[in-house]
């Protein structure tokens, strides 16, 4: 009888190195390495929106958005985990030279069919134990909605929901707010 071959371990820094010269991202979770998969134009579109929008409240302060090809480290007791967010807010953000952040204040995941599970169960759970997450933006492609994670002053998470174009988020967090007519102009909506 033969053994099954046990997927090999990969450490942070070859994970690290490996990224920067890859054609396609991965996400690492305790020595595992996921290759990321593609999304559509209206995922595409929403994020790019998202990022516009944050960018533009948060000129002149000194909070700043990062992009998708900015991972976020999430450092557990037992392992490491890197994620790539669709966008993220950072105040305290990382030296220029490193390839992810460690404290972001706000992360947005523009959700998509194919990564749906993931990102509402494992990357959900994993981004509410990062200490500095403040708010944890979930943006659907198929209408214009946003759940919304905010941080308690006594702990824990309270849930929000946004709908409807003319919906406005608020983030006194970092003294901005994000209209759902600017996320989702031009994203088109099945009817």
């Amino acid at each position: 009888m033969t053994a099954l071959k046990q997927p090999s371990i990969i450490s942070v820094a070859d994970y690290l190195a490996g990224e920067e010269i890859s054609d396609v991202k991965h996400e690492y979770l305790g020595g595992d390495v996921h290759a990321m998969a593609g999304a559509t134009n209206a995922h595409n579109i929403a994020v790019v929106n998202s990022l516009v929008a944050l960018g533009s409240a948060l000129r002149g302060k000194s909070s700043q958005t990062f992009n998708s090809d900015t991972k976020i480290r999430i450092e557990f007791p037992d392992h490491i985990r890197f994620y790539y967010p669709d966008a993220l807010v950072v105040c305290h953000p990382n030296p220029q030279t490193d390839h992810f952040q460690d404290n972001p204040v706000v992360v947005v995941e523009v959700l998509s069919e194919s990564t749906r599970r993931t990102d509402l169960g494992e990357k959900r759970a994993a981004y509410l134990g990062i200490p500095s997450l403040k708010v944890l933006l979930l943006v659907e492609t198929d209408a214009p909605q946003v759940t919304v994670h905010r941080r308690r002053v006594e702990g824990g998470f309270a849930i929000e929901h946004f709908a409807g174009l003319d919906a406005v988020i608020p983030l006194p967090e970092i003294g901005a707010e994000l209209s759902l007519g600017d996320v989702y102009e031009r994203v088109e909506f099945a009817v």
